[in-house]
């Protein structure tokens, strides 16, 4: 529902995916390879540190009204489940992140969990997605033990009922229910819906 193309942000760019972007495309389950949010007051904080939770990553564009909507959504689950070992944390990746990230802290996630900003390479680097086409925001579901049981980028029919299929997800966690064999991550299956804006940075 999420439909926030980068493709050409990354030609204005020039950022270029990292070969090991490329394979394996996607697959969970999988290991969590560490990864590094740099926080608005400086410090860098890793996604390593979080190990012994359950954790809901979303990236997420600072400009982006879906992602913006996504927050308050995410700020409630955070609530009702932090009590579970469940830790939300998101990451702006578009190319105004740093200087973006005070405000939408400020505006849209209001200090319910944190927020840091990266670049689009490390974040498709680490979601195994070498398509440079996607859209945002994507979300990635990582269990106690490091390892990333789930992923949706934000054109998936995963973001029409996002508030139920993320607290649905996280249930399955939490209980045990998960895949031990590899399997490709959910393709996009929509891309274009009803009532959904389109924007192209």
């Amino acid at each position: 529902m999420k439909i926030f193309a980068a493709s050409l942000l990354l030609a204005l760019t020039g950022a270029m995916i990292p070969a090991s972007a490329v394979e394996p495309p996607g697959l969970v389950p999988r290991k969590a390879p560490e990864f590094v949010f740099n926080m608005q007051d400086g410090r860098q904080l890793l996604l390593s540190s979080f190990r012994g939770k359950t954790v809901a990553l979303a990236f997420m564009f600072t400009t982006c009204p879906h992602c913006q909507a996504l927050c308050p959504i995410l700020a409630n689950i955070q609530k009702d489940y932090a009590a579970k070992g469940v830790q939300f944390v998101g990451d702006v990746i578009d190319e105004g992140a740093k200087e973006g990230l005070p405000q939408f802290v400020q505006l849209y996630s209001k200090g319910a969990f944190p927020v840091g900003w990266s670049t689009t390479p490390a974040a498709l680097e680490f979601l195994k997605h070498p398509d440079p086409r996607f859209y945002v925001p994507m979300m990635v579901f990582i269990d106690k033990k490091g390892i990333i049981q789930a992923q949706y980028i934000g054109d998936n029919d995963f973001f029409r009922d996002q508030e139920k299929n993320i607290r649905a997800e996280l249930d399955k966690m939490l209980s045990g229910n998960m895949t031990t064999k590899a399997v490709p991550a959910p393709r996009n299956v929509t891309k274009t819906m009803t009532g959904a804006a389109s924007t192209k940075k």
